[in-house]
């Protein structure tokens, strides 16, 4: 399970979340975008990086680490990919923070010594998910990140739970949606033994109004429309498989059906170049 991509998917749809972790927050925190940039020079990849807004004067970047698995150079890559990073973009920045987000402290690197100053400095936050305390009493967005920690049992529940707990809210449809998605995409990437029947019966929801259903049924799709086309016009170049990577569920099934009339690549060709936006 991914739980890294499930939390920048959440900093994705709400920057501001990140700051819910932390005990002082900067006074715009509601204006911070989320990004992810490459360092390099050597080249390093920060998954989780919040912008401060742009105003004309230089603000904190806050740099974001998931990690669910036990790392013993985590802190030298993060601050190495810190310092980097922040002599890099010196001009945009006032300064620079980060936040490392562990399910628990077993996982935490086992020799801290070289970076003790920092790590118990205020530009350092270690967020340890299960003593933040009871799941119901926290804010949703960090009860979904606390969600993905909980073993299968514990975790049916308080999943339905939020749920309950989202519809009731009185966040606009949208951000309800959103939520109600991540929930479901948490489920189904914990409970990969689980048919969709029972997962929509565990939540009480319908999982094909859900994005990860959406996903995963243009991912099958893409997969039978690739098949078929390879046996009608012969395997297809690279310059054609991205195009199709980029169909919506809806424009394949369209595919799905227009390719039975196909003979060539040419057709295809012409089939996106009609089709696509």
């Amino acid at each position: 399970m991914r739980r890294d991509s499930i939390f920048y998917q959440l900093f994705q749809q709400s920057p501001s979340l990140l700051f819910e972790l932390l005990n002082n927050t900067p006074p715009n925190a509601a204006n911070y975008r989320f990004d992810s940039v490459a360092v390099k020079e050597p080249k390093f990849e920060i998954d989780g990086v919040f912008l401060p807004p742009d105003t004309g004067e230089p603000g904190v970047v806050f740099l974001c680490e998931v990690q669910f698995q036990r790392d013993d150079r985590l802190y030298e890559r993060l601050f190495g990919e810190a310092f980097l990073y922040f002599y890099r973009n010196r001009d945009r920045f006032s300064n620079w923070q980060a936040v490392v987000i562990y399910p628990s402290r077993s996982l935490e690197q086992s020799n801290i010594e070289p970076y003790r100053t920092l790590l118990e400095s205020y530009q350092v936050h270690r967020v340890f998910l299960n003593e933040l305390g009871d799941i119901r009493q926290l804010p949703l967005g960090v009860a979904l990140m606390v969600l993905t920690t909980l073993k299968e049992d514990e975790a049916a529940t308080e999943a339905r739970a939020l749920v309950n707990r989202s519809q009731a809210s009185g966040e606009a449809p949208q951000q309800k949606r959103a939520i109600i998605d991540m929930i479901a995409t948490i489920v189904v990437y914990k409970f990969t033994n689980l048919s969709r029947q029972e997962v929509e019966r565990m939540l009480g929801i319908n999982l094909q109004e859900t994005r990860v259903y959406q996903e995963a049924k243009a991912e099958e799709a893409r997969s039978l429309v690739l098949r078929q086309l390879t046996r009608r016009v012969g395997e297809l170049p690279e310059a054609l498989r991205s195009p199709l990577d980029s169909l919506s569920l809806e424009q394949l099934e369209a595919l799905g059906e227009a390719l039975l009339d196909f003979s060539t690549i040419a057709d295809l060709q012409h089939w996106l170049q009609t089709h696509q936006a």
